[in-house]
């Protein structure tokens, strides 16, 4: 049921077929995700199905824009269980890709996962980005920046945006809230040197709750007073 989910709903989504050699990493990552799943917090989605849709399929949906992603380094900022930064880097082999999260457990689970699938220009960062954001070897320094559920907009501007170089770009992936979340945006946006370029409606097979694609072009440089230190965006957003 998993791979038959996946392939018939990339074909949904994008006219096009899965190969094989995408296919057997997306079922070896399935596989370490429910292995490691009873020993460590990772995903309360464990259904195989479910997983194919909710996971893989909805972590590819920024592929649906053609201009999104291109040859470049990329940070997923908040990865938690590797979404969507190791779906993407199975689709497109040649980003060099960070995965940073908070919590070790999750990524010695990730770095098990790079090297059973034998992925390449990919690492793990483990910290906070309100830390990283700052470090003259991450600040700026990034083609994009992508993520998914993990802060409201606000919030999420400031983790991200310090990573982006000017004329990268942040893609994030959202819930049907996104206009609101926007409204609410615009003062951070201003502050962080963000625009909105692109919101997009995004069709996720076999399912009907809505979902978003926010594109922001990094405009120009992040004053070097943000990130605040850690805590500080979540409770005071800009």
């Amino acid at each position: 049921m998993f791979k038959e989910t996946l392939v018939e709903g990339y074909r949904k989504m994008f006219s096009k077929e899965l190969t094989r050699e995408e296919l057997e990493k997306f079922q070896l990552f399935k596989e370490e995700l429910l292995y490691w799943n009873e020993r460590i917090n990772l995903t309360a989605i464990t259904d195989d199905r479910e997983i194919a849709i909710k996971h893989f399929l909805d972590s590819l949906s920024p592929l649906k824009e053609e201009d999104c992603l291109r040859k470049g380094r990329v940070i997923d900022i908040g990865t938690g269980a590797g979404f969507p930064g190791i779906p993407l880097k199975i689709m497109m082999p040649y980003l060099e890709i960070t995965l940073l999260d908070s919590l070790k457990k999750r990524l010695n689970f990730l770095d098990g996962v790079i090297e059973k699938l034998a992925l390449k220009n990919i690492d793990t960062l483990h910290g906070r980005a309100e830390d990283y954001g700052k470090a003259p070897e991450h600040r700026e320094t990034y083609d994009y920046a992508v993520s998914r559920a993990v802060a409201r907009m606000p919030v999420l501007l400031e983790y991200a945006l310090p990573f982006v170089k000017v004329g990268g770009t942040f893609i994030c992936q959202k819930g049907p809230g996104i206009t609101e979340e926007l409204e609410a945006s615009k003062k951070a946006l201003e502050v962080l040197g963000g625009e909105v370029i692109r919101l997009e409606e995004v069709e996720l097979p076999f399912v009907e709750r809505g979902h978003h694609v926010v594109i922001i072009k990094k405009t120009r440089k992040t004053p070097k007073k943000y990130p605040r230190q850690a805590g500080k965006p979540g409770k005071n957003p800009l």
